[in-house]
Formats: C-alpha cells, structure tokens, sequence
C-alpha cells in the first residue's frame, strides 16, 4: 500500500511538473511578460489539481489507478484542449515511439496478427531470424519459452518475441499439416524497420515506389531504391497511408526531385524565428514524369513532399484530398522514460500555404475521422504554383487529379472478415509448389469455391463473377507472401490496384505539366526587365 502511495505521489508531482514545463513554454511566447497575478493564478490550481486528485483517491469507489488517471486522463485531457496532435508518451507508447524513429528494432523479425481467435504469423521478414528459421506465414504461436499465449493480445505476444540482441527466445509453433507441435530456437537480431516497404519496376522503363512512414533511415532508403531501380524513365510514388514522421526525412526525400536551391517547406512559431528548408543537393537534372499518390491518410511530412513537387509543378498530385496536418511537433524527453510531443510551429509549403484543417470546436474522433466537410475549398487560401496554377491552403493538399477512393463491397468485406485467402493460402501451399511465374487459373478458383462452402462462408455465382479480378489478385498475393515473403505479395497488389493502373495512364499527363511549367517559367523570366 506505502508503494501505491509513493507511486500516486510521485505522479502528482510529475504531473504538476508539467504544468510547469508548459507553463514556461507559454509564458516565453506570450507577451508582455507574466504578472505576479498570473503566477498565483498557477500556483492556485496546481492546489486544485492536488485537491482534486486526492478526494478522486480517497473516496472512489473502485481503487484509483495512478497510471490510468494521469497518464491516460489529467496530462492527455490538457494536452489535446490546446490542439490535436499535442501528446503525452507512457513509457511503453515513448519506446515504441522511440523505435519506429529510428527504423530498427531487437527481435526474431516476423509480423503477427490475431487469427481465429489465435496469434499466429502474419509473414517473417525476408534474410530475418524467424525467416531462416523456417517459420511460415499461418504457424499458429502457443507458447513463448514455455509461456502459453492463450488470452494474450499480439501486442503482448509480439513483447515477448522482442529482446536484446543475441539472446535467444523459443517459439512453439502449430502448423497447417503437422501431427504434433514445432519448436523454435531463434537467436534475436537487430530487425530493420524498412520505410520503403516496396520497390521495383512496374513496367520497363518506370518505377514504383511506396513510403511508408518518414524515420531516421528514410532519405537513405528512397536513394538506395531509387539507385536500384536504375535509369527510371517515369515514377509512381506513392504516399498512400503514410502518416508522417520526421520533419528531416520529408525534407530529404522531397529534395531527390527538385532541383538544388528550390525551397521545400519553411516554419515558424511564437516563440521561434522562420526557419526555412531549401533542396541541398537536387535531383541532379533527373527530371523523369512523376506521379505521387495520396489519400486521406496522406499525412505530415508525406504532406511536405506532396505539397513541395506540387507547388513547384515537378509532379502531377493524384488521388484524395490529405489528412491536412500543418503542425511541428518538437518531442521532450521527461522522466521515467515518458515523452511530450508539444507543437512549437506551424509548417508552411513553397507556395506559402498552411494546410493545417480546422480543429476549432470539433472532439478528437471529429477530427480524425469525419472528413465530410473536406471538399470544401470555399473558404481556403489561395496561393499560386511556380507556372501560375492555383493551389490551396488549409484543409490538406487538394490533388490535381482526383481519384474517388476504392470501396470494398459486401462480398470483400464477408472473405476479409473471415480471413479467407490467408486460411485458404495456408492449406494450399502444403500440397502445392508455388513459382515466380504462378497464375490463378479457373481450377484454382474452384479450390477456393469449394474451399468457401467447407468454411461455411456464403458467396453467389454473381459474387464471383462481379469480384473476378480482385478474386484472381487476392488469392495470388496471399500465395506469394507465403512462398516468397511479403515484398512479393506487395508486388501483386500494387500492379492490380486500381490506382496505381490509373497513375501508370496520367504519367504522360505529368510530363506535360513540368515541361508547361518550365516553358512559363523560362518566358516569364526572359520578359523581366535586366538592369544595365
């Protein structure tokens, strides 16, 4: 009990200790200085806070939860009243922070998932322990070194497969086709958390690329697959679903298309001068068609390099309206390995936009997901690209071809939900080899029909035929993921997504809207008058 005590002390103390934190930050950016008023008013309801919070413990009705109280409840509930992306970090959300920024982790490298009420593997990471170690997509995990994981969560199973290099962990596996129970000895190793999650040359001559995140090693990533990919005669790349990340990285990605000197993104708060972010080192005359796809999302600083290629006419912006996120994060350490992201800027891009959306009275789910409003560009700043085109601030990079987002229908939701091509690819492959140069033809697609009235999962003969070419590329995925990994399986979806096939037709468009634009630019400046 003295424990618990001390624990729920020492969190009030911490927590008034933020107060303080943000009480200097705000008292440095506000103007004129704080009078002693204002100071007593502080130190009022630092008493409040403590009156509060030990009433709360005393009388409750069920024992109070030091952690949930304050690090779920007091510090978030303060942080999100001044915006939405301001955030308090328990430990564990501060490490897993922590190792997505630096793009690497201690681990035997597979990903898993729920499965039929089981964790099972989603996929090993090729050339990663779990992979040479023989271990395949749908191995159900029942044990970690002797500890069975029934009613574990993935993220606790996942904690378990996590630990310092070298050491090794023990994995009890069931497998689709095995009598009994397989053991693995999997010695832990540094697993790469790769940002540039796919690669490789959609058609001869053009590249795809997909970003998923923005970390310590994502400039290195985009030029090492761009290296790969060789002499690239057009690009697709794509910043569907990336939320963001480093500011740096944004700035170092976007700088591989735009020419050297060329401003980026620039930023400024109240309490710190206008830094501004301009191309390094450049493109280095590479100045292929260029085709960046965005969605909802699209967020951050996936938003920076979107808005930077648009506002200087170097890419044609295709798909949905983004996220709209135009607010700096700086991220604090704080004591017992806790972490603050406090926003301390507004980012703005070439043009001059801030596409920050409005979150003025609106809750968190409001902001995050209901998006009705968005299409709306009435009340929007308007700004101009390098040509002259007209762009808009403060709701998200408007695209200049807009691409309505794929829906999945009843059918595809029913087969998702109930794990269909991933059961149906596990039990395949056990009496199938799988090759690079494998289709899906019609008697496979009568296996997973009789494989769909085995599941008891209901289908019509209309179904099928409507769904035949999302059937034909699921199935196929599924299998190549179990075969050859996951990078393989990746490949398939993106040359059968939709958007991806419409970004391979507007390639052309995109060359024209940089050779307009370097036409525009080049008239314009040899009109300007030349002081002699």
């Amino acid at each position: 009990m003295a424990g618990s005590c001390r624990r729920s002390l020492f969190l009030v103390v911490f927590v008034l200790a933020l107060f303080g934190l943000l009480g200097m930050v705000f008292a440095q950016r506000i103007s004129p200085p704080a009078t002693p008023s204002s100071d007593s008013d502080v130190r009022d309801s630092y008493k409040q806070f403590t009156q509060v919070y030990e009433t709360v413990e005393e009388n409750y009705a069920e024992p109070v939860s030091a952690d949930k109280a304050i690090y779920n409840g007091a510090i978030p509930g303060m942080l999100h009243s001044l915006d939405p992306h301001s955030n308090f970090f328990d430990p564990k959300s501060y490490s897993l922070l922590r190792e997505e920024q630096r793009g690497k982790y201690y681990g035997v490298g597979m990903t898993v998932g729920p499965r039929n009420n089981k964790v099972i593997v989603i996929a090993p990471f090729a050339g990663t322990p779990a992979y040479r170690a023989g271990i395949h997509p749908g191995d159900i995990i029942v044990a970690v070194d002797g500890k069975p994981t029934d009613n574990m969560s993935t993220s606790d199973v996942a904690d378990l497969l996590k630990g310092p290099k070298g050491t090794t962990v023990r994995i009890t596996m069931l497998r689709e086709g095995a009598d009994h129970p397989l053991e693995f000895s999997v010695v832990r190793d540094e697993i790469p958390r790769y940002s540039v999650d796919l690669h490789f040359m959609i058609k001869p001559g053009i590249g795809y690329m997909h970003v998923s995140g923005f970390q310590e090693t994502t400039e290195h990533e985009v030029a090492q697959a761009l290296e790969e990919m060789g002499d690239v005669k057009g690009l697709i790349l794509d910043l569907r679903q990336n939320p963001g990340g480093l500011l740096s990285e944004g700035v170092g990605v976007a700088d591989k298309f735009l020419k050297k000197g060329q401003l980026i993104v620039s930023h400024h708060g109240r309490s710190s001068p206008e830094k501004r972010y301009s191309a390094a080192h450049g493109s280095g005359g590479k100045d292929y068609p260029l085709v960046v796809l965005v969605n909802r999302g699209t967020a951050s600083a996936a938003e920076i390099v979107a808005g930077a290629i648009q506002d200087h006419d170097r890419g044609l912006i295709v798909g949905e309206t983004t996220f709209g996120k135009g607010l700096v994060q700086t991220v604090y350490p704080l004591a017992e390995n806790t972490g603050l992201a406090l926003t301390t800027a507004r980012y703005y891009t070439p043009s001059g936009r801030l596409i920050q959306r409005d979150y003025s009275n609106l809750s968190l789910y409001d902001y995050y997901y209901n998006r009705e409003n968005d299409e709306n560009i009435a009340n929007h700043e308007v700004k101009l690209t390098d040509s002259g085109r007209t762009v808009y601030g403060g709701g998200g990079i408007t695209p200049d071809v807009k691409l309505p987002a794929v829906k999945s229908n009843k059918f595809q939701d029913s087969l998702l939900q109930h794990y269909a091509f991933f059961n149906f690819a596990k039990r395949y492959v056990v009496g199938h080899k799988i090759t690079q140069t494998f289709e899906v033809d019609d008697v496979l697609l009568q296996d997973f029909r009789k494989f769909l009235d085995e599941e008891k999962i209901p289908f019509t003969e209309a179904e099928l035929i409507e769904n035949h070419e999302w059937l034909r590329s699921s199935i196929k995925s599924e299998l190549f993921v179990d075969s050859f990994g996951q990078e393989e399986g990746l490949k398939v979806r993106a040359e059968t997504d939709p958007e991806v096939i419409k970004a391979l037709d507007l390639l052309p468009q995109a060359r024209s809207l940089a050779e307009n634009a370097r036409k525009v630019i080049a008239e314009r400046n040899s009109a300007s008058p030349v002081s002699r």
